[in-house]
């Protein structure tokens, strides 16, 4: 007998929740308050959400939206929990936007962090600023912003080892690496010894020697609830036959956990909503987990389990002969 569970640890991460909130609490009052509220980006990487929002009033717009704009005349803008960096705040207010930040706090306290370090280096005349990240995701945009632009973005080891030959990563001056919140720890730690090496190697001394010398500071910022959803999630997929993983396709975070799945569980399927499962996919048996990104609402999640039932009640009798 086929049977569904739903990951209890999928779903909107703190950050997210937040966001969200504050943008109903706004779109709730708005016939007090006679303003529109506009979403800098989407709020959230899921269509389905986002439509929700949309016909409660949520408009979103993009960074060409804002510099299209004359003026404002007093809106309110929302910035959404990616973060965005300092010059976004200083066109919108110049615009005349009210803001409504919604930063997750641990995005803040990234953005702080990495502002430091680049002062600190700035003043001595030296060093470098790693972000292991996706290039243009809104948060790394936010983060590239506290460096004045110059913090250098790497996606993967390959990618490091390739900006290391052309000269954009040194290995002879001071480094400060830091993780978009949302990536794959095991991967960041990967990417991180493989710096490490390369910058032993080129000072000729030992791997344990090199440790001491201060050149190399690796930041630990992955977001612990993300991280601890990683912990989490492995074990989901690999107690279940078939995943089945729901998150939009624009989600940094519902790729990393998606292509985790699927390096635990081949049977690992992605969708955006309930209208893309085939029943072809399940066999009489199976036990079917279901789970999601930081940005998949509990509610989808839900919504996708029961189809899944639904689809599954009623096996045509030929198809029971070779179950």
């Amino acid at each position: 007998m086929l049977t569904v569970d739903i990951d209890s640890n999928s779903g909107f991460c703190a950050g997210v929740i937040r966001a969200i909130g504050k943008a109903e609490e706004f779109l709730d009052d708005s016939k007090n308050t006679g303003k529109r509220l506009f979403s800098l980006g989407a709020i959230v990487h899921n269509d389905a959400e986002l439509s929700r929002l949309v016909n409660k009033g949520l408009v979103t717009i993009d960074k060409e939206d804002l510099e299209e704009m004359v003026n404002a005349d007093g809106e309110v803008l929302l910035i959404r929990a990616h973060g965005e960096p300092p010059q976004t705040y200083e066109t919108a207010e110049n615009l005349g936007f009210k803001i409504i930040d919604c930063t997750c706090p641990v995005v803040l306290q990234l953005q702080k962090n990495i502002k430091e370090a680049y002062l600190k280096q700035k003043e001595i005349g030296k060093g470098q600023i790693i972000i292991f990240g996706k290039i243009g995701h809104a948060e790394v945009m936010g983060l590239i912003g506290q460096t004045e632009s110059t913090a250098i973005v790497i996606e993967d080891i390959m990618m490091l080892e390739d900006a290391v030959k052309k000269g954009i990563v040194r290995l002879d001056v001071p480094t400060e690496v830091f993780s978009q919140t949302t990536k794959s720890p095991a991967e960041y730690s990967r990417l991180c010894t493989r710096l490490e090496e390369m910058m032993a190697k080129e000072r000729e001394l030992p791997f344990e020697r090199f440790k001491g010398t201060g050149m190399l500071h690796v930041h630990n910022t992955i977001c612990s609830q993300v991280a601890t959803r990683h912990e989490r999630l492995s074990k989901f997929a690999m107690e279940h036959d078939i995943i089945i993983f729901v998150s939009g396709k624009a989600s940094s975070n519902g790729k990393v956990l998606c292509d985790l799945c699927k390096s635990l569980n081949i049977r690992t399927y992605h969708i955006d909503s309930s209208g893309e499962i085939k029943r072809e996919w399940f066999r009489a048996d199976d036990r079917v987990g279901v789970c999601g990104a930081t940005s998949t609402p509990k509610w989808l999640l839900e919504e996708v389990a029961e189809h899944i039932l639904d689809l599954n009640r009623y096996v045509p009798a030929w198809e029971e002969r070779f179950a």
